[in-house]
This record gives C-alpha cells, structure tokens and sequence, in this order.
C-alpha cells in the first residue's frame, strides 16, 4: 500500500467517525434529552432544527468525503463491473454502495423537509397537530439514516475482515 492509500483510508474513517457519531449523538443523547429541555415543544423542535443545521456544516462534506474516498478505494471493482457480481468482497462492497445511495437520497430529503421555512412556521403555528408530524418525520428520518449508517459500518467492517459467504 502506498502512503497515499493509508491517508485516504484514513481521511475515510475520519470522515466516518464525524458522520456516524454525530448522527448517533444526535439521535440517542440529544433527542431524548430535548424532553427534558424548554417549555413548549415548539422551542425544542426549533432547537432539533438549529442543531441539526449546524451539524449538517460538518455531516454533508463528512459524507460528500465518504463517498469520494469510498470510490477512490473501491476503484478496482470500477474498472470491470463485473467485479462486483463475482466475489463475495464485491456482492458485499455492491450492497454497500446501495445502502450509501439510499442514505444519501434520505439525507437531502431530510435537509430538505426541515428548512429554514418549516422552522419559521413552528414558531408560528401553534397547532399541536402540525407539530406532532413534524416531530414525527424529524425523529423516523433521523432513525433511518443512523440505522442505515451504522449497517454501512457493518459492510466496512466485513469487507476489511474478507469474510467469505461459503
């Protein structure tokens, strides 16, 4: 392995780690804690939102990184398609790209379902129902895209391992 490889393989797992640990901390410690945080549910809602903007300043080159470095790693299997359909290692790295695909189409439908314009209308409208569905997708879109990452990890790690279906 040249020095090259090892530096993008690390810049790979750097970039991993801010995607995968933030969207985790986001998920399991700062959205149960936002219960406990503000009087009404539309000031932690506005608060999510800000979080998750800030947050999205570092997750989307995070994942923008991810998937260039993912390619530059991957650039054998690219040279012959074929390749992904004729080891173990490419069925697995195959199901990885499909997941990050599908992660990634998750991830800008959530960005763009919970713009500056829906932040704006929480802190207008007052309606509990309104609120509750908004609520609702922030939480099942932000369960996705952890669940779907941290399966990701899961290929990675069986992809560095060489594990072997038969």
């Amino acid at each position: 392995m040249i020095l090259i490889d090892g530096i993008i393989i690390w810049i790979h797992l750097l970039a991993a780690c801010i995607w995968v640990g933030g969207s985790i901390f986001i998920g399991l410690i700062l959205a149960p804690m936002l219960k406990n945080i503000g009087n009404s549910i539309e000031e932690r809602l506005t608060l999510m939102i800000k979080v998750g903007r800030r947050f999205n300043k570092f997750a989307f080159p995070s994942f923008i990184i991810l998937i260039v470095s993912g390619i530059y790693n991957s650039r054998l299997f690219f040279e012959n398609p074929n390749n992904f359909f004729e080891s173990d290692y490419g069925i697995l790295l195959f199901m990885k790209i499909i997941l990050t695909i599908i992660t990634f189409i998750s991830y800008i439908i959530h960005i763009k379902t919970f713009g500056k314009e829906i932040e704006n209308r929480i802190l207008e409208d007052h309606d509990p129902q309104y609120l509750k569905s908004i609520r609702s997708k922030l939480i099942g879109y932000g369960r996705l895209i952890v669940i779907l990452s941290v399966f990701i990890l899961l290929f990675a790690a069986l992809l560095d391992s060489g594990v072997k279906f038969s």
